[in-house]
């Protein structure tokens, strides 16, 4: 041994006495054992962990030279705050890309926390013994729509001033308490400097906080349990009787953290992309009336929050006001995004992946996910009589997902029995699977073309 491996072999011993990192790597690393079938929809988790640190990063260096001040300089229509932005972007050394890559990985933290979700919800990642994990995974998915809506305010520009001013105005439709609570939130009767603050600052610290805590306890509880797999088999349950490892496992270093950099690689070849050549994605990562500083007496012709928002905007579009209030739309939009939380009481299914569930299930799969990619693109355009009609059609629909799961899940015709060990890639499975995912897009891509 040379002395260079005995100063290394000293050194990790002294830390391991007073702090456990080499036994914190086996446990979550080297030594802890995932199904050896992982495919394609296993990536995201990993891409969600990677855009969280971008957007900390970023935006620790976007900070630096940001001020939330919506005063307007003297002389001219411009307030501190967007001019702050416009200095990033045009003196700061390198602060485009740096703008470019916090705006892009907010949507493209979406993006991925979307389909990392789709995974879960059909090979069953949310049953029984990882409920918890799910309840965790769905704290999470609030905490970036906050964190989301917070950061959507400080450029100040014109639909993030409005955007905001609609957003907030909505609590005021809460019976009792709710003009005291908008009044609160805003920090003053209209969106103003006092609301940028506020705004700033649980965007910089508050949330962020929550939301790393959030995700060590997603991951210590993923760990505990163990990861779910396309066949939804335990591996827990076929142990070797000698060393007690899984059969149909395989550690998680290197396997799995060689397979996560390659897509972390094919990812950052998109992100790249969007960020050089497209960051503005056609008006839906950065909309167009958001390079105009805020106006407080001009109002946008449409104003509609930014596209992973639009299926829950549609859903409060979609439900009338009665006796002059809104609430039963704010009621309705906050439950579309609360009710996935019950998706692990709510599927009453003997098995968990979609591999072996019946059509039924796949069915109300596909019409969900045209329901749910329709109310994203409804909630971006302009109301129309014909617009909300479909909005009301759709709604129905993404409830009726989970509303009915109970009915339609117990008793589906076609379930298959679950094998005792996992299987390797079934590829006539995988493309029927395909199949049904391409039917749902080109869907909803024919409904965008007609409405």
């Amino acid at each position: 041994m040379s002395k260079l491996q005995a100063l290394t072999n000293t050194v990790v011993n002294w830390v391991d006495d007073r702090f456990p990192v080499t036994a914190s790597w086996k446990a979550h690393m080297s030594e802890y054992y995932a199904p050896k079938n992982f495919n394609f929809w296993y990536y995201f988790g990993s891409l969600a962990l990677l855009v969280l640190v971008i957007q900390i990063v970023t935006g620790i260096f976007l900070t630096m030279n940001y001020k939330p001040d919506g005063s307007l300089i003297p002389g001219t229509n411009v307030s501190v705050a967007f001019n702050s932005v416009e200095y990033i972007m045009r003196d700061v050394a390198g602060g485009w890309i740096i703008r470019y890559m916090h705006s892009t990985g907010a949507s493209m933290f979406f993006v991925v926390v979307y389909l990392h979700m789709f995974r879960g919800l059909v090979y069953g990642s949310y049953k029984q013994p990882r409920e918890l994990i799910w309840i965790f995974g769905m704290l999470i998915f609030l905490c970036l729509m906050a964190e989301a809506f917070l950061g959507y305010l400080l450029p100040w520009g014109q639909m993030s001033f409005w955007g905001a001013q609609v957003i907030v105005n909505l609590f005021a439709s809460i019976p009792v308490i709710g003009p005291d609570l908008s009044v609160w939130i805003r920090g003053d009767f209209v969106v103003s400097d006092a609301t940028l603050n506020r705004f700033f600052a649980l965007h910089v610290i508050a949330v962020p906080l929550v939301l790393l805590g959030l995700v060590v306890a997603h991951l210590v509880a993923l760990h505990e349990v163990g990861s779910n797999n396309p066949d939804g088999v335990e591996i827990k349950k076929n142990k070797d009787p000698k060393t007690g490892i899984p059969l149909d496992g395989i550690p998680m270093h290197p396997y799995y953290t060689i397979k996560d950099i390659f897509g972390v690689a094919v990812f950052l070849v998109i992100f790249s992309y969007v960020v050089f050549f497209a960051p503005e994605m056609g008006g839906f990562f950065l909309e167009h009336p958001n390079f105009d500083p805020a106006d407080p007496l001009k109002t946008p012709p449409h104003i509609a929050p930014v596209w992973y928002f639009t299926p829950y905007y549609a859903i409060l579009r979609a439900i009338p006001s009665f006796l002059g209030t809104q609430v039963w739309g704010v009621i309705g939009m906050g439950a579309a995004v609360v009710i996935i939380a019950f998706l692990p009481w709510l599927d009453r299914s003997p098995v968990k992946s979609i591999r072996y569930r019946g059509k039924k299930f796949k069915t109300a799969l596909v019409l969900f996910l045209i329901s749910f990619i329709g109310l994203g693109i409804l909630g971006a355009k302009a109301p129309t009589e014909l617009r909300t009609i479909l909005s009301q059609i759709f709604s129905v629909i993404y409830f009726g997902f989970f509303l009915l799961m109970p009915f339609y899940t117990k008793n589906d015709p076609g379930t298959e029995p679950v094998p005792a060990r996992v299987t390797e890639t079934n590829t006539s499975r995988q493309l029927a699977f395909l199949m049904y995912v391409g039917i749902a897009i080109l869907g909803s891509f024919v409904f965008a073309k007609l409405v």
